[in-house]
């Protein structure tokens, strides 16, 4: 049996106070993180498994050890006579992996796994691991005989393969040394077995000063992130391993790529390792993929990830059949969230989700509501359990839920005999712990059963029914079964959220908005920002027609010309400018639509400013998706560069309006000024219900 300290030590504690002992309460009597914790758990659960037992939760989430006594006694007896050893499993795998990427490509089995002082048949199961999680990576393992071991793939894939395993498994520990680093405590070995200590420090230093403590703030799993992939990029290409050569005239112009070049210049110039054009762009891509910015910055710049985020919100609702669709704080947390989101899915970045089986276990409904969401509102697009969890959180914040109390109830009809049938319900709750109770009916009991007891039906043979909605399994539930069961599953949740009421009823929600009430004078004064913002918009609205214009460029200086006249602008040559910036970093235009919107914030904007400019004959714009478009209506939104939340929760509002339906975009794209006002007004007027007077 293959154990480490902590593992023994973890499963001790459980035996010994059997369900006293909690994952943050090991956490701290052993002095590590509860990630950590459940980590070993995982690997404990593995262990167990050899012994018939299994760990259990009681309701107050202490850990116990289940099965039969006799199986107890034995893995007590086995852990007496067993020697821990120092390295986990993952650990080594680390280990493994570094040599694959930095020593090959080719390697002899026998020397590998005398290098890491395991035997022939654990290098075995380390390599089938490693080469299951480099095929993430498009990276190829591969074993012939006589020839040895060999790894292909890209370098910036390789580099996507190693960071991303060591977020995955290594995370609190880099946080530790980064601790340590920035206290000035010098490390002599390197960290992780791999990274230099110096350069990690400078990495560091540079990283906190050029972007968290500017304007761009990183969550922390995402610092880590760019730290861990900058001092890779530094190693691997000081060591010869360079990035293949890309094509950076667009993509140099970009404020992430801008940044990492500013670090990446001092980067070198310290620690005297030459980077090149494609490591900074490669670590521009991680850093626009990990930007965190933060919810109220979100506000008129994703216009279609905006409608995709609204749809996502009203699928959630009606399948939890609650009303989220008006929580624009909801919406702009999302919108802020899946913007690099989409972004990571689109590189295929690796994203990594410490609280995924904990965030499953607790709320299986909820996430399965928004699994079948995203895949219906982002279908081109694969979002992992990790992705998915991530968005949940998000929704579990608006419902203001602690735990699901959802209970999802199964009947299994199986006739092939009583320990087939309990062997079958035990599986399906093994693989299956969103369904919380399992009941097994014979073909006599089917008979007078009633089924709108239960939210799921599994049969192991054809039922002679047909208003009954079943699943027919193996009676050994194979992969394939599974599958079938967690598709039911989430494209039901309506059917078996219908019966009770998904938010809980009472006191609670009482308490919450009494807790939740705002400072009335803080109230007062936010009401005057919305009112004058409001106004100002209404005031400074207006639509323009222009015959025979040839250059949208043209019509913009005219419409600014005419608002510097009205002092809603100052220097149109600056406004211009910003307006010019904003089109080189992507198009402005709407696909599917015949409108663009151009949009900028500069000093010299001293008012809010939404208008509408019609033009009879079509003009080439290129489109938010890359692609020339026709524009016949111009839409012109500007704001100062200091804003109040309200503000760009305004402006958020008006950008999301734009082609919320297919009325919107009809009014938008007349010319009509009297029905665009009143659209305005109508989308003010919703807003001030469901967030101000609610409030």
């Amino acid at each position: 049996m293959f154990i480490t300290f902590r593992e023994k030590s973890i499963i001790e504690l459980i035996v010994r106070t059997s369900g006293k002992h909690t994952v943050h309460s090991l956490s701290s009597h052993l002095d590590v993180s509860a990630r950590t914790i459940q980590r070993d758990l995982k690997s404990i659960e593995k262990t167990l498994v050899e012994f018939e037992l299994k760990i259990e939760r009681t309701a107050d989430e202490g850990l116990l050890i289940t099965g039969p006594n006799d199986q107890i006694y034995r893995l007590i007896q086995n852990l007496i006579t067993v020697s821990p050893a120092d390295e986990t499993p993952e650990e080594r795998k680390l280990k493994l992996l570094i040599i694959l990427l930095h020593e090959g490509p080719f390697f002899k089995k026998q020397v590998l796994a005398s290098q890491l002082g395991i035997s022939n048949a654990t290098l075995t199961t380390h390599l089938d691991d490693l080469s299951d999680w480099l095929h993430k990576f498009s990276i190829a393992v591969s074993r012939t005989k006589g020839v040895g071991i060999e790894v292909n793939g890209e370098e910036a894939n390789m580099r996507y393969a190693l960071g991303s395993y060591m977020l995955a498994y290594f995370y609190e520990e880099m946080i530790e040394s980064l601790y340590h680093l920035q206290q000035g405590k010098s490390q002599k070995d390197n960290i992780l077995g791999y990274f230099f200590p110096r350069y990690l420090a400078v990495v560091d230093r540079l990283v906190n000063q050029k972007i968290n403590r500017g304007q761009t703030k990183l969550a922390d799993s995402d610092y880590v992130g760019l730290v861990i992939y900058s001092c890779m990029t530094l190693q691997r290409t000081e060591k010869g391993f360079l990035l293949e050569t890309i094509e950076l005239v667009e993509k140099s112009s970009t404020s992430e790529y801008q940044l990492i070049e500013s670090i990446c210049n001092e980067l070198s110039e310290q620690l005297l390792v030459p980077l090149t054009k494609a490591d900074m762009h490669f670590l521009s891509i991680i850093l626009k993929g990990s930007k965190v910015q933060e919810a109220k910055g979100s506000y008129y710049d994703s216009v279609l990830l905006g409608r995709k985020v609204k749809n996502l919100i009203r699928n959630v609702s009606s399948q939890l059949d609650v009303d989220l669709i008006n929580d624009f704080s909801l919406y702009q947390g999302l919108l802020a969230h899946m913007e690099p989101l989409v972004f990571r899915l689109n590189q295929n970045i690796e994203s990594f989700n410490p609280l995924t089986d904990e965030i499953k276990r607790k709320y299986p409904v909820l996430f399965m509501a928004v699994k079948q969401g995203v895949e219906n509102e982002f279908e081109e697009l694969y979002f992992s359990a990790d992705e998915t969890a991530f968005i949940v959180l998000h929704f579990g914040s608006a419902l203001l839920i602690r735990e699901e109390k959802v209970q999802i109830g199964a009947v299994v009809i199986c006739p092939t005999g009583i320990g087939t049938s309990k062997m079958l319900a035990s599986r399906i709750q093994k693989e299956l712990p969103e369904i919380n109770s399992i009941e097994i009916l014979s073909i006599n009991d089917f008979q007078a059963a009633d089924f709108k007891n239960y939210d799921l039906v599994i049969s192991t043979i054809r039922l002679p029914v047909t208003e009954v909605d079943y699943i027919r399994v193996s009676p050994l539930l194979n992969e394939r079964d599974i599958g079938y069961i967690e598709s039911y599953l989430q494209n039901n949740v309506k059917k078996i959220t219908s019966k009770m009421n998904y938010l809980h009823p009472g006191k609670t929600s009482e308490a919450i908005i009494s807790k939740n009430r705002p400072n009335v004078q803080q109230l007062l004064q936010e009401i005057k920002q919305v009112q004058h913002s409001m106004d100002v918009l209404l005031n400074n609205f207006k639509v323009f027609r222009k015959q025979y214009a040839t250059d949208y460029w043209e019509i913009l200086q005219e419409v600014l010309n005419s608002a510097r006249k009205e002092n809603i602008v100052t220097n149109v040559a600056s406004a211009m400018r910003e307006l010019r910036e904003r089109e080189e970093k992507g198009g402005l235009g709407i696909p599917n639509t015949t409108m663009a919107l151009f949009h900028g914030r500069d000093d010299s904007i001293q008012e809010l400013l939404f208008q509408v400019i019609h033009i009879d004959h079509p003009l080439i714009v290129k489109g938010m998706d890359g692609k020339d478009m026709q524009m016949k209506s111009l839409l012109l939104m500007l704001a100062p560069t200091v804003m109040t939340e309200r503000q760009q929760e305004i402006l958020s509002l008006i950008s999301t309006s734009l082609i919320e339906s297919d009325q919107s975009m009809m009014i938008f794209t007349s010319s009509n000024e009297k029905a665009i006002r009143q659209k305005l007004e109508e989308v003010f007027w919703e807003y001030l219900q469901n967030n101000l007077i609610k409030e």
